[in-house]
C-alpha cells in the first residue's frame, strides 16, 4: 500500500508543479485583482460588452449619454453604461481604459449628475500570499526527498547514483539451487575435482592435516552447454555454505572506476562471511588480456580486472573465499588470471562421449514417456557430439512432437525428426515433380554413393530430397563412435564425399547444367584441404605447421605480427590444396561414372519416397557393386 502511494505521490508532483508555476505566473497570489475578474462576470452576465476609447467616453458624457460609471484597479478601468443612438438608443455596457483616477474626471461626473462608484481592488490576506509564494519551493523539496526515500527502498530506482559501486551479486547463506551432483551427469572427471572443493568447505581439516591448502580459484573450461553454469549450482547446493552469483559483464559499468568498487565491494562482503563460494560466470567479460589496444589499454575494464587479481591474490589475501569461475574463451584471458595462487585448477567440461550422453538422457528422460522399443543408448549413439544442453533440447523437442502428433509415448520416429531439426533446422514442403527435385537426387545420391562405396567414409544413415532449413535436400552420415583421432584416409573420404554430388551433377546433366548447390560443400572440401597441409603436415611439403591458429585478432597483438611463412610457401601452399582436391574430385567422379546405373535406380527410388534410410539404400546398391565393410570400434556401453 505504501508503494502504491508512492507512485501516485510521484504523478501527481510533476502535476501539482505546473500547476503552481502557471498560477504563479498568473498572479495567482492575490484572490481577486479587481477589473480582471469583474469584467469576466460582466461578460458572463452579458453575452458581449463593447470597448470605447477614452476620449469619445468624453464626448458621450459631454452629451449627457452616459448614466453610470463603475471604475475599477484604481482608475485603469472603467464599466460604463451608455445610451448608444447607434442602436436605437438602448443602454449598453461599455469598457473604457482610464488614463487614472484623475480628480477632474470624478468632479466632472459630479457636474453632470452621473452615478458612478469606485471598486477598490480585493487583496488575499498576507499570511495567505506568504503561503502562496511558499508552496512551489517546499513542494519541490518535499518532492526530492520523496524520490530519494524511494530510491533507498526499490533496487534499480532512478536514484541510485550512490548505489553503482556496490555489487550487484546474487547472495544467499544457503543456496537453495535445487541441483546436487546427482542431478549432473556426463562430465564425471570435473565433478570428482569440485566433489573435492566441497569437502574443502565442509572437513578442511582432512586436508590441512597433511599440509595441503584450500584452492582459492576453479576456472570451468568448455564449450556452450556443456554444464558449466549447472555444476557451479551443483557446489552451491552441496557446499551449504554462503554463496554469491554473478556474471562478469555486471563489473563494468560506463562510470570509471564503478567496476573496481564493485569488486571491492564483493571481496568484503565475501570476507564477512566466509567461509563461502563466490560464482563469476563469463569471467571473460571483465578477464580479457590487458594491453590488448593500439593506443594502450588502460580502460575501465582493466582497472575492474587489476582489482580482481588484487583480491584474489594480493597483499592481504582472502582465506576461506573460492571462486569459481566459467568460460568458454580461455585463451583470451590475461595469463595473470591463469596462474596458481588465483585460479589453482582449471577444469575441463568438454562436450560428453556416449556413456556421458546416455547418462545425460538418463537424467533428463526422468519425466518423459518413452516407448518400449526405444532405447537410450539407441539415442546416445545417435548423437555424437551433442553437449548436455543439445540432449535436454532434444528430448524436449521430440516431447513436443509427441503431443503435436497426439502420441502418447515418444517413439524413434520423434527422436529422429528432433534430431534432423537441431541440425539442419525446421521440415520444409515437400518439392514438386520437376527437373530441380531430379537434379537435387541426383546431388544427394552423388554423396552417399561415395560415403558408402569408401572404407574409410561414415556410414550412410538417412538421404532426402525433403527441404530443411536452407538446405534443399540432405544425406546424414553417422559415425558409429566418438571420433577424437581423424586419420589422413578418413580426411580426404570426407573431402571426396563432399566433392560426390557435384560430381553426380556433372556425370549426369554435364558441365554446363552443375548449380550452385554444391557451394557449401566446397568450402569445407577448402577448409579440410588446406588444414591438411598447413596444419595437419599431410603432403608433401612435410610436417611442418605453416599457419597459425586461425582465432580472432587481438587489435595491436596480433594485427601487426609479421607472417612466418614467405610469399614462395604461400604460393605451394596454394599448389598442394588445389591439387589435392582435383585429384580427389578426379577420383570422385569416376566412382560416379562406373556406377551410374546404379545412380538413376536409387535415384527413382527417393523422387518417390523422398526419404530412403541408410539400410535400404546399401540394400539397392548392393544389387549393383560389392560394399566394402566398414569395421569400426564400437565401445561398450553399461547400463
Amino acid at each position: 500500500m505504501n508503494q502504491r502511494w508512492r507512485l501516485i505521490a510521484l504523478w501527481l508532483l510533476p502535476i501539482g508543479m505546473i500547476l503552481l508555476i502557471g498560477w504563479q505566473i498568473l498572479g495567482g497570489s492575490n484572490v481577486n485583482k479587481g477589473f480582471s475578474s469583474t469584467t469576466t462576470a460582466v461578460q458572463t452576465k452579458n453575452a458581449a460588452v463593447s470597448r470605447m476609447s477614452y476620449g469619445r467616453f468624453l464626448d458621450y458624457v459631454n452629451a449627457g449619454r452616459v448614466t453610470s460609471v463603475d471604475i475599477y484597479e484604481g482608475g485603469r478601468n472603467a464599466v460604463v453604461e451608455a445610451i448608444d443612438p447607434d442602436l436605437d438608443n438602448r443602454v449598453q455596457k461599455i469598457r473604457v481604459d482610464l488614463p487614472g483616477l484623475a480628480p477632474d474626471l470624478i468632479s466632472r461626473l459630479k457636474e453632470e449628475g452621473i452615478s458612478f462608484d469606485i471598486h477598490p481592488a480585493k487583496t488575499a490576506p498576507p499570511g495567505l500570499g506568504i503561503l502562496g509564494n511558499l508552496l512551489f519551493p517546499l513542494l519541490l523539496i518535499g518532492g526530492l526527498i520523496l524520490l530519494a526515500r524511494r530510491s533507498n527502498s526499490m533496487p534499480g530506482g532512478p536514484g541510485q547514483a550512490m548505489q553503482f559501486g556496490k555489487t550487484k551479486a546474487r547472495f544467499a547463506m544457503e543456496a537453495e539451487t535445487g541441483v546436487k551432483f546427482d542431478d549432473v551427469a556426463g562430465v564425471s572427471e570435473a565433478k570428482q575435482d569440485l566433489q573435492e572443493v566441497v569437502t574443502f568447505l565442509k572437513q578442511p581439516e582432512r586436508f590441512t592435516s597433511v599440509g595441503a591448502q584450500i584452492p582459492k580459484g576453479v576456472l570451468l573450461v568448455g564449450p556452450p552447454g556443456t554444464g558449466k553454469t549447472l555444476l557451479a549450482k551443483a557446489i552451491a547446493g552441496e557446499a551449504g555454505v554462503p554463496f554469491f552469483s554473478l556474471s562478469g559483464s555486471e563489473f563494468v559499468e560506463m562510470f570509471v572506476g564503478v567496476g573496481a568498487s564493485r569488486v571491492r565491494d564483493l571481496f568484503k562482503r565475501a570476507k564477512e562471511n566466509s567461509p563461502c563460494l563466490i560464482f563469476i560466470d563469463e569471467i571473460d567479460a571483465v578477464g580479457r588480456q590487458r594491453g590488448a589496444g593500439i593506443g594502450g589499454g588502460n580502460d575501465e575494464r582493466e582497472q575492474t580486472l587489476n582489482q580482481l587479481l588484487t583480491e584474489m591474490d594480493g597483499f592481504e589475501g582472502n582465506s576461506g573465499i573460492i571462486i569459481i569461475a566459467a568460460t568458454n574463451r580461455p585463451d583470451v584471458l590475461d595469463s595473470a588470471l591463469m596462474r596458481p595462487g588465483r585460479f589453482d585448477r582449471q577444469v575441463m567440461v568438454d562436450a560428453p562421449d556416449i556413456k556421458g550422453r546416455l547418462s545425460i538422457l538418463k537424467v533428463h528422460s526422468k519425466n518423459k514417456k518413452l516407448t518400449e522399443d526405444l532405447s537410450l543408448e539407441s539415442i546416445a549413439r545417435r548423437t555424437p557430439g551433442f553437449t548436455g544442453a543439445d540432449l535436454a533440447n532434444l528430448l524436449n523437442e521430440a516431447a513436443i512432437l509427441t503431443a503435436r502428433r497426439r502420441k502418447d509415448a515418444i517413439s524413434l520416429k520423434e527422436i529422429d525428426d528432433a534430431v534432423d531439426r537441431i541440425i539442419a533446422g525446421m521440415e520444409g514442403q515437400p518439392l514438386t515433380d520437376g527437373k530441380s527435385k531430379r537434379l537435387i537426387a541426383y546431388h544427394e545420391v552423388g554423396h552417399a554413393l561415395i560415403g558408402t562405396l569408401l572404407k574409410a567414409h561414415d556410414p550412410v544413415q538417412k538421404v532426402t530430397v525433403i527441404p530443411r532449413g536452407q538446405a534443399k535436400g540432405l544425406t546424414w552420415f553417422a559415425p558409429d563412435d566418438d571420433q577424437m583421432l581423424v586419420s589422413r584416409a578418413q580426411l580426404k573420404a570426407r573431402i571426396m564425399g563432399a566433392l560426390g554430388g557435384r560430381a553426380a551433377e556433372d556425370v549426369v546433366f554435364g558441365r554446363e547444367e552443375v548449380t550452385t548447390g554444391a557451394g557449401g560443400d566446397i568450402q569445407q572440401v577448402a577448409s579440410m584441404a588446406r588444414q591438411m597441409v598447413t596444419k595437419f603436415g599431410m603432403s608433401d611439403l612435410g610436417p611442418v605447421s605453416l599457419e597459425g591458429d586461425s582465432q580472432e585478432v587481438f587489435l595491436g597483438r596480433d594485427l601487426m605480427t609479421r607472417s612466418d611463412i614467405s610469399d614462395a610457401i604461400s604460393r605451394q601452399i596454394d599448389e598442394r590444396v588445389r591439387d589435392m582436391v582435383k585429384l580427389c574430385y578426379k577420383e570422385t567422379r569416376k566412382i560416379v561414372e562406373e556406377n551410374r546405373e546404379a545412380i538413376d535406380k536409387i535415384v527413382e527410388v527417393l523422387i518417390e519416397k523422398e526419404t530412403i534410410d541408410g539400410e535400404e539404400f546399401n540394400n539397392i546398391l548392393s544389387k549393383f557393386t560389392s560394399i566394402p565393410n566398414k569395421e569400426r570400434y564400437v565401445p561398450a556401453v553399461s547400463n
